[in-house]
Formats: C-alpha cells, structure tokens, sequence
C-alpha cells in the first residue's frame, strides 16, 4: 500500500502531472473548504485528507481508461469525484486537445453550482447536466461514450443500470467501490451479463475499481 499523499507535491510526484494541474488541483482544494461551509460537499472528516482521500482516488481511475478516450460521462458528481479531478487532469494533457468536455450529471442544484465555480476558475471545459441521471432525456443525450465513471453512488447492479444505454461496444466503466464489491457485483449477475475486472485501490487497502465493459441485461425465464 502506497504512502498516504499529503499534499500537493507528493500528488504530483505519484500522478506526474503538470504544475498548471497541480496549481488548478490547488484552486480546487481551497475552493472546496470555502463551499463546504455552506453546503454539505464531502464528509468533514475529510477535509483534512483531501489530497489522498479525494484528489489521489479520483486520479487514479484515469490510468484505467483508454488513452484515445474522448467522450467521458461522470454519473452523480457531487463535489466532482472523480469527474472533475479527472477532466482537470486530462486538460493538462497536450496531446488530448481534441476530445470532448467532461460530462458531469448532478441533480443538486448547489452541487452542480460548485462544480461550475472549479471549472470557471480552473479555465476546464466541462458539460454540467443539472439532471436526473435516470430520465430518459439525460440518458439519450450520452451514447456509446467512451468512459463511464461513478464513485459511492449506487450499488453495482443499480449502476449498470444507469449507465447501460450510455454504453456502446466500446465503452468501459469505471466505477469506485467499497469492501463489499464481491457481493454487488453476485447480485449485479442476476441481472446483467458484463465482463468486470477489479483493479486494487490505491488509496484504500479494502477499496476497488471495477472496471466493467459488455453489460447486457439477462432474459427473463
């Protein structure tokens, strides 16, 4: 188990990303304490620990997605775990100038103001859906994207579902999970067929990415 990361350098040295990320990454942290004290962002328990607890969780899923990834949907953001941590990320990589902004879909009003906020004084492209990630009208909006990605919103059988008709035969989806993935992804195979590798976190001994691609929903009978 890697060291816990401390603070912006030691990130840096981990993740090898640009100092123009890691100063956007900065802005990030400040602006998340300033908001947290008017509205519920993370567990204050974390506010302490927002460079490994946060920041490192998210960037590690991008290691995880195709390097030609270009159309990239954040389900449920919340405080931009992980799809703003990741789009600040991936702008600091010149040769991806080309793709698509970061989809972030986030049906709370404040939430999706504090995700605007970062992107406005980070200059990151994003896509701020202020929807629910189930109506049909969001869902159709995203297809046959290249990343799916997810972190504590649902369990994994309620996941794939949202994030089915986003998929194409390509798409792979990457979603942060706790201990019990085992089980979510047993009760998931009940009613969906999908391919899942687990990735070991590397900010949580007991955590794990599950890296899921094909889902397709099982016939009944």
């Amino acid at each position: 188990m890697p060291a816990r990361i401390k603070g912006p350098r030691e990130f840096q040295q981990r993740f090898g990303v640009s100092e123009q990320t890691l100063e956007r990454l900065v802005v990030y942290e400040s602006l998340l304490k300033q908001w947290q004290k008017k509205i519920n962002l993370v567990a204050p328990s974390t506010l302490d620990d927002i460079w490994h607890r946060h920041f490192a969780d998210s960037a590690q899923l991008l290691a995880l997605a195709p390097r030609s990834a270009h159309k990239w949907v954040d389900l449920g953001s919340g405080a931009g775990f992980p799809g703003l941590v990741l789009a600040i990320m991936r702008t600091g990589r010149g040769s991806e100038s080309d793709q698509e902004p970061h989809v972030l879909i986030e049906s709370d009003q404040r939430k999706a103001a504090f995700l605007g906020e970062i992107a406005r004084k980070t200059s990151v492209a994003v896509d701020i859906a202020i929807s629910r990630i189930e109506l049909s009208s969001t869902q159709g909006r995203y297809t046959s994207v290249d990343v799916v990605s997810a972190r504590a919103l649902a369990p994994l059988d309620r996941l794939i579902g949202l994030a089915k008709p986003m998929f194409g035969p390509e798409t792979v989806g990457l979603f942060s999970k706790g201990r019990d993935v085992a089980l979510e992804i047993e009760a998931a195979r009940s009613r969906w067929s999908f391919t899942c590798e687990l990735v070991e976190s590397l900010t949580e001994p007991e955590a794990r990415i599950a890296v899921v691609t094909s889902p397709e929903a099982r016939s009944e009978g």
